[in-house]
């Protein structure tokens, strides 16, 4: 296989690179978390106080939901932000999610990105540079370029933390194998 951020053929260069990085980490996130259970999904580590696969992946989502709407240059719709926020709850956590399938995350996820790819066959290198509001509150600015690209980092930074909670999640099932078979 040849990786390669080569981008679209109906994008211009730079746009098209960007989007390249945000498709192959939804990809990656995909194969990371392929074959997971539904207990794995929704792990939360040894001490059962850390963010969830199934948190994650809904985070991530709706992070880069919010960035497209911003590339889009229109406001997210209540109807998206009801179906999958809010980005934060009361406890400035991410909000709880349990029972959700990782199949049914991931397609809504992949959702997110096939509308993204769309926004981006509309953008420019030129608009790259145009600036937009984010964070909690509107409090920071960025350009697209920049938003684009935090789109892959932020995405790939999260899976460090799935591929952690695989890793726990396996040792303590191992231990408890272990443990029944003495």
């Amino acid at each position: 296989m040849l990786y390669d951020l080569k981008g679209q053929a109906n994008m211009s260069p730079v746009v098209g690179m960007l989007y390249s990085a945000v498709r192959e980490n939804s990809q990656r996130l995909q194969t990371i978390t392929d074959g997971m259970s539904q207990e794995e999904v929704d792990y939360r580590g040894p001490d059962h106080n850390r963010n969830s696969t199934a948190q994650l992946i809904k985070h991530i989502l709706f992070v880069d939901l919010n960035w497209v709407y911003r590339i889009k240059g229109t406001p997210l719709p209540q109807s998206l932000i009801e179906q999958y926020g809010p980005m934060i709850d009361e406890n400035n956590r991410l909000p709880m999610v349990s029972g959700v399938p990782r199949d049914t995350l991931i397609s809504q996820y992949e959702g997110v990105i096939t509308t993204l790819k769309e926004a981006c066959t509309q953008l420019t290198d030129a608009d790259l540079e145009h600036v937009v509001d984010f964070g909690h509150d509107n409090e920071k600015q960025a350009t697209l370029r920049w938003g684009i690209w935090h789109m892959a980092d932020h995405n790939r930074y999260h899976q460090a933390h799935i591929n952690q909670l695989r890793s726990w999640f396996k040792e303590e099932k191992f231990k408890s194998q272990r443990s029944n078979s003495s």
